[in-house]
């Protein structure tokens, strides 16, 4: 009896796995130091979206990580980040704001670009997203 049962169970992994190769993997891409790490990520989800555009990701910012989505933030070269954003957000890239950073910062939520969306708490979304969503942590 327990050898059919591992039998069975064998073909059962065998014909499942197929099917979650297939699914799009999940990605949780985590900002929280500046604009240096943002130019970097931004960079690495594009080249992420050209090797496997199926990819579920989205970026959670908090501290200094939300700065780049503030309206007017540019990089280093004088680029605006809201033109990668908007570019990456129309591949379904999702963007994540923690709202405990806005209010203390005293950062009004007016100030985001429209691709961004409030959560909450930015850690604790990190988390939420690991641990109830099966998404892969990458911090760039």
């Amino acid at each position: 009896m327990i050898r059919w049962m591992r039998i069975f169970a064998m073909l059962l992994a065998l014909f499942a796995l197929p099917a979650l190769a297939r699914d799009a993997i999940k990605v949780v891409y985590h900002f929280d130091a500046g604009l240096e790490q943002a130019t970097k990520g931004l960079r690495n989800i594009k080249n992420h979206l050209d090797v496997d555009p199926k990819a579920k990701i989205v970026v959670v910012a908090h501290a200094q990580g939300v700065n780049f989505l503030l309206d007017g933030a540019q990089n280093q070269s004088g680029n605006p980040y809201n033109i990668p954003v908007e570019e990456l957000a129309a591949k379904g890239v999702e963007f994540r704001v923690c709202e405990i950073t806005l209010k203390s910062n005293k950062i009004d939520p007016k100030k985001l670009i429209p691709e961004a969306r409030l959560v909450p708490s930015g850690v604790v979304e990190v988390a939420r997203l690991q641990a109830r969503e099966q998404y892969v942590y990458i911090k760039p």
